[in-house]
């Protein structure tokens, strides 16, 4: 029984150190396996150097090349001691700035990647010098843990066999700096046109900030003001690690960089805007040297009418001090930008060429005022025959200043309907009508129709109706592509497919499987209205005169829109049909004020006339109806009427079809908001001033007012106007009370 157990013994050890190498086995397995998965093929680091890099292609729609970004071997090396110590210097600053400390890793950047990893699913993180030189110079851009280990196994290699000094000098001609500037001497004569020994602190500086981002922060790219930015972020840290003092810093600063000259683009600032887009998505190696090819909407024969009018127009003004001009063009139903002129002159020695206005904040002036209108048609809080009295006003707001706004022309117009209030564009009716609607109400349905720019309701009032908020002339063009697609709308696209050299789809979007695929903001009738409104000569006549540059040769179909803000700070006209929405913008972009004679039917409509009549020349006709002359009108919809009604107070005629009692005019309405009200039904007893029978207000001087009994008109907010009173002056001014409940 004893040897029984004892050769048990044996066995069950036997087996368990079987075990046991069964598991070393599978380990060593495992760990060989991952070793090769994570590092098979890894490069040599003594292989720092690149691939060929091949240059990205940019074309509009109809396959014109329009930018190439290039990157054909525009690299000179050389040595650290050529480089100057303030680049160096800043470079470690901004970098990596412990870079003479660390063995080429960064453990809290090593813990930032694993968190963005683990949590945020996103592989990356802060990098030293030495790492970004590995990564550039030996692996793929790829975003994988694979990738992430293989580079920091290499940086440990690298640091081993270089010394530090090295490893600066290959990264400082190996990293990309922008467009084909690879190293800092190709860099240096790229944006300065001189050798990298001759830079300054100035220069240095702004280099070393560029391979961040080098599309991002490019002084030649879509925001060169970003690139003055990241250059007092780079001085600041300088001063902070103490390679220079503040005094230092602060003159490099104040100092006026001058830039080298580069080749023109055919659409600059779209072409910039689309490397930047194409930057944030593919990173900017691939951008720069991984061969793309990008096909994008842009018409190159509108963009050059574009570029040519707004160049001749604002010359023209430049004695009014006008410096600058915009323009974007959309197809609404696809969202496709046609033409994007981001400023007068992209090649000028200022850096006012350089912005692009159509995705910077400006003040729209009256061109917002149709979707403060179009809320009020919706909300059926006004018809298009509703009359507003356009009389001195003061709009009291509980804990407010009272806000007393003016006409453009400076005078009052007594009661005015809304179709003539909006064509004409007088501002106290638009007033009146935010007030109805109230700001939190309006800021929410802009922000539907396209607008991003408006935030907290709190920092605005009733002046958001003539432009007291900033808005993207970009936006605008979503905002009325809603007027133009019948209430849909459509986000704007630029880019219709991605490949690489090769021809590999990387992604493609057809404009034709997304046109008129976006979210429904305003039903077809209250587009009708809104467009009917705009493209109605004689309802902007008073204020434009019959023959402007808002009525646009041989297609009369066009609605459009102006907006000059008070102090002519910025200029704007806005039209659009179901083919084309073009916004336009003149002005300065220091924010200074232009001449007085720059207006409404000046500035920026010359321009927008020679651009829809382009693009509408070029496109085809779309859903309009023929009237019997031939001429082209917004198709009128169901659930939208026509019916005759008093020309004065938009009322129904008191009398019959023959006799109606009053002079009338045929108005379109949506179903079931036909005034049912008569004119001339209220009488009212009056306080009027003595010597000019004019409406007094109520803290008048009782001496100076008498009583009378006459017929009146009670507006939507309120306001009793006189039907047969002379019209009011700037001293009758009605104080219109707010509840601080209305939103304003």
């Amino acid at each position: 029984m004893k040897n029984f157990l004892a050769k048990i013994w044996v066995k069950i050890k036997a087996a368990s150190k079987n075990r046991r190498l069964v598991k070393k086995i599978i380990f060593f397995t495992i760990l060989i396996g991952t070793a090769l998965y994570l590092f098979w093929g890894i490069p040599l680091p003594t292989q720092l150097s690149s691939a060929q890099p091949v240059s990205t292609k940019i074309f509009d729609r109809n396959g014109k090349l329009i930018y190439e970004i290039y990157t054909d071997k525009r690299r000179t090396p050389v040595k650290l001691s050529d480089i100057p110590v303030n680049l160096r210097d800043a470079t470690i600053s901004i970098e990596d700035k412990d870079f003479y400390k660390h063995q080429g890793l960064s453990y809290t950047g090593i813990a930032r990647a694993v968190f963005n990893t683990i949590v945020r699913h996103q592989v990356q993180g802060g990098s030293t010098i030495s790492q970004q030189l590995v990564k550039n110079a030996l692996l793929s851009n790829e975003r994988t843990i694979r990738r992430k280990a293989q580079e920091l196994v290499l940086t440990v290699i690298v640091e081993g066999v270089y010394t530090k000094d090295q490893i600066l000098e290959m990264y400082l001609n190996t990293i990309p700096y922008g467009g084909t500037a690879y190293g800092v001497e190709a860099a240096s004569e790229t944006y300065f046109g001189k050798p990298v020994r001759d830079l300054d602190l100035a220069e240095s500086s702004l280099l070393a900030g560029l391979p961040q981002r080098p599309s991002t922060y490019s002084p030649f790219g879509a925001h060169p003001e970003l690139a003055k930015t990241r250059q007092e972020e780079v001085l600041k840290q300088m001063v902070t690690n103490k390679y220079i003092n503040q005094e230092q810093a602060s003159a490099a600063d104040k100092e006026t960089l001058n830039y080298a000259n580069i080749n023109p683009p055919e659409a600059p600032h779209f072409a910039l805007w689309i490397k930047e887009l194409l930057a944030d998505k593919y990173g900017d190696k691939t951008v720069e040297q991984g061969g793309l090819r990008v096909y994008t909407t842009l018409d190159l024969e509108i963009q050059d009418v574009a570029q040519q009018a707004v160049a001749t127009e604002v010359g023209k003004l430049k004695g009014q001090h006008v410096g600058n001009g915009a323009v974007i063009v959309t197809r609404p139903g696809t969202g496709e930008i046609l033409a994007m002129v981001g400023s007068k002159d992209y090649f000028a020695n200022d850096i006012d060429g350089k912005v692009n206005v159509t995705l910077a904040d400006r003040q729209p002036g009256s061109s917002i005022k149709p979707l403060n209108y179009a809320l009020a048609l919706k909300d059926k809080k006004i018809t298009a025959a509703t009359a507003f009295a356009d009389v001195p006003t003061c709009f009291k707001v509980e804990g407010q200043p009272d806000y007393c706004p003016t006409n453009y022309d400076e005078k009052f117009h007594g009661l005015t309907q809304t179709r003539f209030a909006l064509g004409n564009s007088y501002n106290i009716p638009a007033v009146r009508v935010l007030a109805l609607n109230g700001v939190d109400n309006f800021i929410d349905f802009a922000t539907k129709m396209g607008i991003t720019t408006f935030t907290d309701p709190k920092n605005y009032g009733l002046s958001l109706t003539l432009g007291g908020g900033e808005v993207r002339p970009y936006d605008m063009a979503v905002a009325y592509g809603v007027f133009a697609n019948q209430g849909i709308k459509e986000p704007l696209m630029a880019v219709t497919k991605v490949t690489d050299w090769k021809g590999n789809i990387l992604e493609e979007n057809d404009p034709k499987k997304m046109e008129l695929s976006g979210p429904r903001i305003l039903e077809p009738t209250i587009t009708f209205l809104i467009s009917h409104i705009l493209l109605d000569n004689n309802a902007r006549s008073q204020a434009f005169g019959e023959s402007s540059y808002l009525n646009v040769s041989g297609h009369p179909e066009v609605s459009v829109k102006t907006g000059t803000t008070n102090d002519r700070r910025d200029n704007w006209t806005i039209g659009y049909t179901s083919d084309a929405v073009v916004v336009t913008w003149v002005g300065n972009n220091d924010n200074s004020p232009m001449g007085g004679a720059v207006s409404g039917i000046s500035g920026a409509s010359p321009i927008w006339n020679k651009v829809m009549k382009a693009v509408l020349d070029k496109a085809e006709k779309g859903s309009y109806d023929k009237d019997e002359e031939g001429h082209a009108w917004p198709k009128q919809p169901d659930g939208v009427i026509g019916a005759n009604i008093c020309n004065v107070t938009g009322l129904l005629p008191p009398g019959s079809k023959d006799n109606p009692g009053c002079p009338t005019r045929f108005e379109y309405f949506l179903d079931g908001t036909v005034p049912t009200k008569i004119d001339g039904a209220d009488r009212a007893d009056l306080q009027l001033f003595k010597d000019t029978g004019q409406q007094a207000p109520a803290d008048a001087n009782p001496d100076q007012v008498k009583t009378e009994n006459h017929p009146v008109y009670k507006d939507p907010d309120g306001t009793l106007y006189c039907l047969d009173c002379p019209i009011a002056s700037s001293e009758a001014v009605i104080r219109y009370p707010l509840s601080p409940s209305s939103g304003n």
